[in-house]
């Protein structure tokens, strides 16, 4: 970790325009879930279906993204990048950093909201509200590995994680079950689904091999990421 690439990563993803998003989906959330807590709308199969359609399914991939791609894919568009390299700080430090701070701008902008809305819609009732703050963890851990190596590795990082995302994990999922075992939100769901007794959650990947995959998406793509700023020239962020 580096203290002042944190502080400036955080300014720069806090300052841009579509930094909003990381504050307008989060209150998206939490107003639905007090509007339907208010009007008696929060029984076990709604609450289900909000945290993990709205919350696990929606916001944590794109809040992840935008996370993920925007720690470090701008400097790399703009060249800014190459101020960073030219210091003598180890790739692998700025890549950890860079990764860190998405990490933290999702528990912020997803984990603590997923919880928060689910203690609205139903209490402490079957666990669903931590069980879905633990899964929406798990995932972003992933899922920001992820998008930050893509980020590195290819300018077209945004479009590439909304095809996963949208495409891979929401339609081709929904249609092809097995396609589902290479899915982070199925894998992020089998944590949930371990932890809450809710029989509405349910997940067709057995958490063992979720957890594995979880773990080995996760490191790969820290490891990856380093690997890849470390092959990436000053010159080739002009």
């Amino acid at each position: 970790m580096n203290a002042t690439i944190a502080y400036i990563t955080f300014r720069g993803m806090l300052g841009r325009k579509r930094a909003l998003l990381l504050f307008v989906l989060p209150a998206m959330l939490l107003l639905l879930a007090l509007a339907l807590r208010l009007f008696g709308y929060n029984d076990i199969d709604v609450s289900t279906t909000v945290l993990q359609r709205f919350g696990l399914g929606t916001l944590l991939p794109l809040l992840c993204l935008i996370a993920g791609t925007g720690v470090i894919g701008p400097e790399i568009d703009d060249g800014q990048i190459m101020y960073i390299l030219t210091k003598p700080i180890p790739r692998p430090v700025i890549t950890m950093t860079k990764y860190v701070v998405a990490l933290v701008l999702v528990v912020v902008f997803v984990v603590v909201p997923t919880f928060v809305a689910g203690l609205l819609l139903t209490g402490t009732t079957a666990g669903l509200a931590p069980a879905f703050a633990v899964g929406t963890l798990v995932g972003g851990a992933a899922y920001c590995a992820v998008f930050v190596l893509l980020a590195i590795a290819s300018r077209n990082a945004v479009t590439i994680g909304l095809l996963y995302a949208l495409v891979w994990e929401t339609l081709v999922g929904n249609f092809a079950p097995g396609a589902r075992t290479l899915s982070i939100q199925q894998w992020a769901l089998s944590v949930t689904d371990a932890l809450t007794s809710a029989s509405t959650v349910t997940s067709e990947v057995k958490l063992g091999l979720a957890a594995v995959l979880l773990i080995v998406v996760t490191v790969a793509g820290a490891v990856l990421a380093a690997v890849r700023l470390r092959t990436l020239s000053v010159a080739s962020a002009d």
